[in-house]
Order: structure tokens, then sequence, then C-alpha cells
């Protein structure tokens, strides 16, 4: 029912290699592509504000929904969508709280899964879209994930990118850490702006080139900081612009048996793509049991290993969306 590919890069043709005609004639013949200002600012209502989002391409279309990863905003995908054909749309949105989108009131909790799988079902419902496909990376592919379980029916495609479902926690790690977790969550409530930390600009890319730990690269940060930065005029300085409570991560988390149980729900097609060395899982074997669960269920399972890290398809795009760009067009 499934298949796998590797995915190898490959060198440059030499200066001195002879390019027949008909080669040049194939290249020239190469699908359009949506290029790099092919996007305008998008914006959803939601009851407690807006969700922010980059649409690319013609919305006359249905869009692939694409959701990005934890404390990352949409941006994400702005190296990715411009190598994407001519004829796709994608509703890149900022989750709740990263971004450009909406916080949360004070005294609401992130649950960052069950959240995210309620507004991916806002949003299908606000535009009655049908057979939808979901472009998932990280916490993004976590949600895509389970919004396909959920909704086996109404899936038409999935194509997650670095993770196969939801972050598996171990239930012991998960009780011990609950206190210190919702400390930690209060303590950044109540945490006035005045006493954030404030950077210059130059100082805010070091950071999070360095927090980042060789995911991304400098150009890779300088697009994500477009929408994760904001202006403090007061300091002349400039904060993050995401919610400061995100980094309470651990409440609502997955253990390996309910990630699996999700798994058999999955009918849809689906592109799992594994960067290499990609990022470490705390229970890697997980990985490999949801691309196995997925095999007994889904209709279609392509799994492709591609060089890179973690945010591969920000800075290695070009190793990505060949791998996209082919399940998309497949039947």
């Amino acid at each position: 029912m499934g298949q796998t590919r590797v995915a190898t890069t490959t060198t440059a043709k030499s200066a001195e290699t002879v390019v027949p005609p008909e080669a040049n004639d194939q290249e020239e013949k190469q699908p359009q592509v949506l290029g790099e200002n092919s996007w305008e600012e998008f914006s959803i209502d939601v009851p407690w504000g807006t969700v922010e989002a980059k649409w690319w391409g013609s919305k006359e279309r249905q869009p692939i929904i694409a959701l990005h990863g934890w404390q990352d905003n949409c941006g994400s995908f702005d190296r990715l969508c411009p190598l994407m054909p001519a004829d796709t749309s994608i509703l890149a949105i900022d989750l709740p709280g990263h971004g450009k989108s909406s916080h949360y009131p004070q005294g609401m909790q992130y649950f960052i899964f069950w959240d995210g799988i309620c507004l991916i079902r806002r949003i299908v419902r606000k535009y009655n879209w049908k057979d939808v496909t979901l472009l998932g990376h990280s916490l993004g592919g976590a949600l895509t994930f389970m919004y396909a379980a959920s909704f086996p029916t109404e899936v038409k495609k999935l194509i997650n990118i670095d993770i196969a479902g939801p972050t598996v926690r171990g239930t012991q790690r998960m009780a011990e850490g609950t206190g210190k977790a919702l400390d930690k969550f209060l303590d950044y409530e109540t945490l006035p702006e005045s006493k954030q930390p404030c950077y210059s600009y130059e100082e805010m890319i070091k950071l999070v080139l360095d927090a980042y730990d060789g995911s991304v690269d400098e150009r890779s940060v300088r697009v994500l900081m477009n929408r994760g930065m904001r202006h403090n005029p007061s300091k002349d300085g400039y904060l993050f612009a995401r919610d400061l409570r995100l980094k309470v991560s651990l409440l609502g988390m997955f253990t390996a048996e309910q990630t699996l149980a999700y798994a058999r729900q999955i009918r849809c097609k689906v592109l799992n793509i594994r960067g290499t060395p990609g990022m470490k899982f705390e229970t890697p074997q997980v990985y490999a049991d949801v691309i196995a669960t997925l095999r007994k269920n889904a209709s279609k399972v392509v799994y492709v290993e591609v060089p890179g890290t973690h945010h591969l398809h920000l800075v290695t795009p070009e190793r990505v969306a060949p791998h996209i760009n082919q399940f998309l067009k497949d039947p």
C-alpha cells in the first residue's frame, strides 16, 4: 500500500557538459512555479481576535492549509511555497499566539495540540472546504495528522515534514513536570512587557540562531523573524512577537499508545518527509511505528528521507519541493 524513497542530492552539471537541444527544450517546458511575490496577507476572524496568514496563489482555488512548527510562524514556508506549481494555492497561517495572530486572552491556557485541531476545523467549516489537503511541519504536522485522524473521510492528502504524529512523552516525565509547567505558565502570564527582554535587530537574529542549535541558518532566521519579532518603540529595540505562554508546551502531550490509535484512523493519501538527521526525538521508534501503522489503513503512504535539518523545508526547500509537487500531482 505504501512506498519508500530515499532522496539524495545531486551535483550541478559541470561547465564542460554538453547539453543536447532536446534537453534544453525539456527544461523550457518545466512547469511554472508560484515565485516569491505570489502571496497576500490574509486575516481570519476568530472569537478571541484574528488568525493572520499568507495566502499563496489564487484565492479562486481551495487552498492547501499549511501549519508551521512550535514557536515558528507561517514564514516557515516562505522559501518552499515559491517552488510549488503556479496553479497551487496555499493558506499558510500563523497559529494562535504565533507571528501576527492574536494571543489568547489572559487566563486562557494553550493546549497546543487540541487547540490546533479545533482551529483547522474552525477554518474548514467557516469556508465550507471539502476534501482538504494539509501540509505541516513539526507541531504543524502533528496538528494536521490529528485532524486527518479526527475527520478521516474529509481529508484528501496529508503532507508532513520531519514529524509522524504528536511528540510523545513518557507518562512519568509528564507527571513529574506538570507542577513546574503550571507555575511557569502563571509567571509568564503576569510578566509585564516592561520586564520582557528587548534586543537590537542583530542581537535578536543571533539569539534565535543560537537557540535553534543548527536547525536553521542565518538567512532562514531572518525570514522567520519578519513575523517573529515586533518593535518596542519605548526602548528602540525588538521583542518576540509570540506569546511567552507558548513556551509551556508540556501540558496535554500524548503517549505512544494514543498516537498510534489516531494513526489507525487515517485513511487519506500520506506523504511523510523525514529529514536526515532531522530532529532528535525522545522516543525515536515511535516515528517508524506510526509510519508502519499508517500503511495498514491509509490509502497511500509515501515515506521519503531527505538530507537536511529539522527545518529542511526552510533551509533547503529545493530538496523538499519536488517530492511535494509530485505527490500533489499524483491522483
